[in-house]
């Protein structure tokens, strides 16, 4: 009995050891991983920094609970415009912006591809809340942040696993090369190699044509306007004021606010705007309408999700919102001084809708250049841009053969657009 009580004492402490050991070593992962499954994953930094931001101001917390509380309770708003399950509170969208920050966009056949922040507020995008929210100058500065943290992994290496050949997901898939016909005759790449060739998701997406694919439209007649952008035409406006009341109906535009109150604005008071959008399965280079001189470069902070009060819940949002975000939106902004005097001066504008906020402009203050060659891109996806005249040029506008509007087609980049007149 004494043996057998000893060997069943240290059995119990054996065992016990045994449960404390997996307590302190063991299961150090598994309650991470339960963590993981049943708490709530850890923010990145920037988005943390987005949650401290939110929940430590009165009107930014009122704000955003109430712009997704606003979002009708309807089976048309059941799911987001790419078909997920619709966001339902703050802390839900601060763990999608995380989880989103470290992945790269999937092909969709839906309005908002390409586009995976988008999809997620584009309902509260469409309330008074969200206007207001989006509209704030912190939480702009904070979504750049956000954005920018975004774009180093696009443009790694590790973003390209996006880049295959998944027939529903995947760029170079069934479903995208449908969407994109022509894509390797169109464009450099090298569908021999891993990824056609591209070094990451933002070399991918900033793609350039091959050689003789985009021929600038009559390059030594300088009365012809070029195409800046692969774009589709939305909008031709006439006498434009330079102020105006940019979030009505009709979304009139307003120059001293699209031109961030410039001293050379003033100069285009009674002028001609030409806006067109783009794909965000389309080309996303910019290139000089004119040849001329770069007068000034500027880029524009401004909102990254906002749209019209007058739009209502655009199911692709901003696109209905084009004129407005014209005002408010992160735009790059470049003078041309052309060679032609019947153009002289002119602006030309490339406005970031929603993630597509990362203007890039790649000529200098005080260089030529010539019709047609590359001013700058976009990065992300799709997005809009402006063509801005001064009053008492005689302009003819080639939209062949289209009405502008949202169910316009795109225009060759470096085509015909327009042609000047003499006075």
């Amino acid at each position: 009995m004494t043996c057998n009580r000893y060997w069943t004492k240290n059995l119990i402490i054996f065992f016990c050891s045994l449960i404390l050991c997996f307590g302190l070593c063991v299961p150090a992962n598994g309650a991470s991983q339960r963590t993981v499954s049943q708490g709530t994953p850890q923010l990145i930094p920037v988005v943390q920094e987005f949650k401290e931001l939110i929940e430590n101001d009165p009107e930014l917390l009122m704000l955003f609970t109430q712009m997704f509380e606003m979002v009708p309770d309807k089976a048309k708003f059941k799911n987001d415009p790419a078909g997920n399950p619709q966001i339902r509170d703050y802390k839900q969208m601060l763990q999608k912006l995380s989880e989103i920050s470290q992945q790269a966009p999937e092909f969709n056949t839906t309005g908002v591809v390409g586009f995976p922040i988008n999809a997620v507020l584009n309902w509260p995008m469409g309330t008074s809340a969200g206007t207001n929210a989006f509209l704030d100058s912190r939480v702009n500065t904070q979504l750049k942040k956000i954005l920018n943290q975004w774009a180093v992994f696009l443009g790694s290496q590790d973003s390209r696993y996006v880049l295959s050949k998944d027939p529903e997901k995947g760029w170079f898939g069934r479903d995208a090369q449908k969407a994109m016909p022509g894509f390797e005759k169109d464009f450099i790449c090298d569908p021999s190699k891993p990824y056609h060739g591209f070094k990451s998701w933002d070399d991918f997406f900033t793609r350039q044509y091959r050689e003789g694919r985009r021929p600038v439209a009559s390059p030594k007649n300088d009365a012809v306007i070029a195409n800046a952008c692969e774009s589709a035409p939305f909008n031709l406006a006439k006498n434009v004021k330079l102020r105006d009341q940019f979030w009505i109906k009709g979304q009139p535009y307003s120059l001293y606010h699209m031109l961030d109150g410039d001293p050379l604005t003033a100069r285009f008071e009674g002028g001609t705007i030409y806006q067109a959008f783009l794909s965000a399965l389309s080309y996303h280079r910019w290139h000089s309408p004119v040849s001329g001189k770069i007068l000034k470069t500027k880029l524009i902070d401004g909102s990254y999700y906002a749209q019209s009060p007058t739009a209502g819940f655009d199911p692709a949002s901003p696109n209905k919102s084009q004129g407005y975000i014209t005002q408010v939106a992160a735009r790059a902004l470049i003078f041309i001084e052309a060679d032609n005097p019947d153009i002289g001066l002119m602006a030309v504008m490339f406005v970031g809708m929603a993630e597509v906020s990362s203007n890039e402009i790649t000529v200098y203050e005080g260089q030529h250049i010539n019709k047609g060659d590359q001013l700058g891109m976009f990065h992300f996806g799709g997005s809009t841009h402006v063509l801005i005249f001064q009053p008492g040029v005689n302009l003819d506008f080639d939209l062949h053969g289209q009405t502008p509007g949202l169910k316009s087609t795109n225009i060759p980049v470096r085509s015909r657009i327009a042609t000047v007149r003499k006075p």
